[in-house]
């Protein structure tokens, strides 16, 4: 089994949804791997709550290298992907090469992480039938987007439905990768006892 995850992201990605999830991965000794609609410099966002605010604030963050452009991306090197949130996701879903690489982890059961604003880049998606029953949550803004996929919208800030685990935002960021990396080690132990009994025919 691969030993490499995939980030799809791009400019105004929420800083801490990019580098928390970066760094857990590589803690747990997987490959993290940027992949942007063009490989650059990205630029990241804080995304805050400010009382007598309707909505968050944004203000600009730290910079990010991406690894690999989206039309470069081979899904089938990977273990999983995620999505993190910000404002990325609005406009990296009309990027031609998305549905692709999505369409892979979906029909390949592999474990998908979207948080915040990351399930919006599913309505790139023309088949939108893998949604329909399915249940996720994401930031309350994004609800109307959940249910246009067929989804239902799950009100609490974690939900794990599956192979897919999603999230309301940043501070849901310890129980969304706890979920997550549970579902790669899964995956990792099925792969390993799968090629042990081939091994010993």
């Amino acid at each position: 089994m691969s030993k490499k995850i995939l980030f799809l992201t791009g400019d105004a990605v929420e800083v801490l949804e990019v580098y928390y999830p970066y760094y857990r991965v590589l803690e747990e000794g997987y490959e993290a791997v940027i992949a942007s609609p063009k490989q650059k410099t990205l630029y990241t966002v804080v995304h805050d709550f400010i009382d007598g605010w309707d909505t968050y604030t944004e203000k600009p963050a730290h910079q990010l290298q991406s690894h690999i452009s989206f039309v470069d991306v081979d899904p089938e090197d990977y273990a999983a992907v995620i999505i993190p949130g910000g404002r990325a996701p609005e406009y990296i879903r009309s990027d031609a090469e998305l549905p692709r690489i999505l369409k892979h982890f979906i029909d390949a059961d592999k474990p998908i992480g979207a948080i915040c604003h990351g399930p919006q880049v599913f309505l790139s998606l023309q088949d939108k039938s893998y949604f329909q029953g399915k249940t996720l949550t994401a930031y309350n803004a994004c609800r109307l987007e959940v249910e246009q996929l067929g989804a239902n919208y799950a009100d609490e800030t974690l939900h794990v439905d599956g192979k897919l685990v999603s999230g309301h935002a940043w501070p849901d960021l310890p129980g969304f990768m706890r979920e997550f990396l549970k579902l790669v080690r899964e995956d990792s132990r099925a792969s390993e006892e799968e090629n042990n009994e081939a091994y010993s025919v």
